[in-house]
C-alpha cells in the first residue's frame, strides 16, 4: 500500500451540563508520518452540527480516509458516518480504544434527548463492530466502517498505529483539540 492520506478527527475539552456551550473539533491530515494539514471547528455540546461543521473543515481536503475518534463527539453530538462517506467519497472509519457500548448509548439518548431517534439513526446505521490488534502486546482496538471492507480497515489501522495502537492522525488530533481547549 502507498503512503496513505489518513484524517483524524477528536474533539476538545468541555464542562458537562453546561448550557449553550461548544468546544473544538480538530481534524489532521496526516501523509505518512508527517502533518500535512490542520482544521478546526466549534461544535456545539450535546449538539447536532458536528457533521455539518466537519464537512465544512474538509472542504479541499483529498485524503484515502477519515478516521473518528468515536462517532459522539462534545458529549452527545452524534456524526452521521454515512453521510460523510456519501459527501466526501472517501471511506470513514469509526475508531474506539475501547469496545462500543450500543445498548448504553441508546439507553442515554432516550433518557435525555426529545429527538433521540434522530440521533440514534446514524449510529445504528454503522453495522458491524470489529476488533483487531494493531500492535502486539496491546489490546485490540475496536472499529465500524462506512464505504470499505473490513480487510482494507484493518490494512490502514495497523499501518496508521505508529506510536501506539491508535491510528496517529486521531491520537494527534486528540492532543492538539485537547490542548488547546482544557484550560478554556
Amino acid at each position: 500500500m502507498s503512503t496513505l492520506r489518513l484524517i483524524g478527527v477528536e474533539d476538545g475539552s468541555f464542562k458537562v451540563f453546561q448550557p449553550r456551550q461548544s468546544t473544538l473539533l480538530c481534524a489532521i491530515l496526516m501523509v505518512g508520518d508527517r502533518i500535512d494539514a490542520v482544521r478546526f471547528g466549534r461544535v456545539t455540546v450535546d449538539g447536532r452540527d458536528a457533521t455539518d461543521v466537519l464537512l465544512r473543515m474538509l472542504v479541499n481536503i483529498c485524503s484515502d480516509a477519515l478516521i473518528l475518534g468515536g462517532v459522539s463527539f462534545a458529549g452527545f453530538n452524534i456524526i452521521d458516518a454515512t453521510r460523510l462517506h456519501e459527501e466526501l467519497g472517501v471511506p470513514v472509519i469509526v475508531y474506539s480504544g475501547e469496545k462500543p457500548d450500543s445498548q448504553s448509548v441508546l439507553a442515554a439518548l432516550k433518557a435525555h434527548f426529545a429527538d433521540w431517534e434522530e440521533r440514534w439513526t446514524p449510529v445504528e446505521r454503522l453495522g458491524d463492530v470489529y476488533s483487531l490488534v494493531t500492535r502486539l502486546g496491546y489490546p485490540p482496538v475496536f472499529f465500524e466502517v462506512v464505504g470499505e471492507s473490513r480487510d482494507w480497515c484493518d490494512v490502514v489501522l495497523r499501518a496508521s498505529a505508529q506510536l501506539t495502537r491508535a491510528p496517529e492522525p486521531v491520537r494527534v488530533a486528540g492532543i492538539v483539540a485537547r490542548g488547546l481547549t482544557r484550560s478554556a
